[in-house]
């Protein structure tokens, strides 16, 4: 019988001083002064992990991130408490990467150095921009010098492993702005760099009433130019929105992208999980918890518990399951992998795949599963090829 895929932790906490218009997560504003329920949030978060314990079968925790909205507004003494009770309750890997997104101007040098002495180890900072405008534009509360006394400020506290958002594609954005913003970032020297274009999304203020984004010839210019300057100083591309130091790739992400298992909890926190019944019958189920913050913290005396709904990925939905995130990966992932964490032959792929070889979109490797340049640059036409909806 396989083994079940690797398993994460995805943490969801769901407040931000202020929501901006082109997010999509699951995030409540909540203004500066606002006293969060950190105690009963924390107690609901431990809860939710118990009645979700049993789809653990025994793996130990690969990573761990806590996203958000903004949860470098908990104190450190929450995260404290919150990372003894997982100690208590799961087994961590040696090698554990524990992950706090944090936004400037929700943190101080105390702060961080309390986040480091709770266990976390990796800091993801939401600097997204160095220019004011465009601060201003994209909503943020931080400056660009709030930002680098952020960066600088989590290196002070001991945080060797810091990872900057950065948005290019942004309102009126012109090449020499996007790449200013890069230099700027590389001067703070991090050792990951998530650089992904601005996107409209819907159910956000920015898809309701679009800004005037560059157009498509300088988009291009700006990507290709960005892309050399971070090859340039040794920051190597392995997905399509992500460049690393070496042996500094994202660990949570990369579990992702290869079809890991991860557990969700918190308010509006998603998980996949993967099981095999007796028979050998192999089961992917996609949940999600409930989304808003005070309905989700009434469940912990709710017979229901947290989960709000859940759904059964169908074997004919595994390929485009798969691929669109292994197919992220500049590498792709062993073909192995399609079995080990699908339960699935590949055999079942071939036709699809060699009409993506035929097409020039897949590498002709036996070995692995992955896109070449041009798949890269056109994914969404090489997963089209799997859809079955298609």
């Amino acid at each position: 019988m396989m083994d079940l895929p690797p398993l994460a932790l995805y943490i969801h906490v769901p407040w931000c001083v202020r929501k901006c218009p082109y997010c999509d997560f699951n995030s409540h504003g909540v203004g500066r002064d606002t006293e969060l329920p950190e105690t009963r949030y924390i107690d609901a978060l431990l809860a939710d992990l118990d009645q979700d314990h049993h789809a653990v079968q025994g793996r130990e925790i690969v990573s761990i991130f806590i996203g958000g909205g903004t949860p470098s507004l908990l104190s450190a003494s929450a995260y404290q408490r919150l990372l003894d009770g997982l100690r208590q309750r799961l087994i961590f890997a040696r090698d554990i990467e524990i992950t706090l997104e944090a936004n400037p101007g929700t943190v101080e040098q105390t702060r961080f150095e309390g986040y480091r002495r709770s266990g976390i180890n990796r800091l993801s900072i939401g600097v997204q921009s160095f220019a004011a405008g465009q601060l201003e534009a994209l909503g943020r509360i931080h400056s660009g010098g709030e930002a680098k006394r952020a960066v600088r400020s989590a290196r002070e506290a001991g945080f060797d492993n810091v990872n900057l958002d950065l948005m290019h594609g942004l309102p009126g954005q012109t090449l020499a702005a996007a790449l200013g913003d890069i230099e700027q970032a590389l001067a703070l020297e991090p050792t990951h760099l998530s650089w992904y274009q601005l996107t409209l999304e819907p159910n956000t203020e920015f898809f309701s009433h679009p800004p005037p984004l560059p157009d498509e010839e300088r988009l291009w210019d700006i990507q290709d130019a960005g892309h050399d300057l971070l090859e340039s100083a040794d920051f190597s591309r392995y997905e399509i929105s992500a460049y690393a130091r070496p042996g500094r790739q994202a660990h949570h992400n990369l579990n992702y992208w290869r079809f890991g298992d991860y557990l969700g909890i918190g308010a509006g926190a998603h998980g996949k999980l993967s099981s095999i019944d007796p028979a050998g019958r192999w089961r992917i189920e996609r949940r999600w918890k409930t989304r808003q913050p005070e309905a989700y913290l009434r469940r912990m005396n709710d017979p229901r518990g947290f989960v709000a709904g859940g759904q059964t990925v169908e074997r004919r939905a595994l390929p485009l399951e798969f691929l669109m995130n292994a197919l992220r990966l500049t590498d792709g992932v062993d073909v192995e992998d399609w079995e080990n964490h699908t339960g699935q032959p590949l055999s079942e792929l071939t036709p699809r795949l060699e009409a993506a070889r035929r097409q020039g979109l897949l590498t002709t490797s036996p070995s692995r599963l992955q896109a070449t340049p041009q798949g890269l640059l056109f994914l969404n036409d090489l997963l089209a090829l799997f859809d079955e909806e298609a």
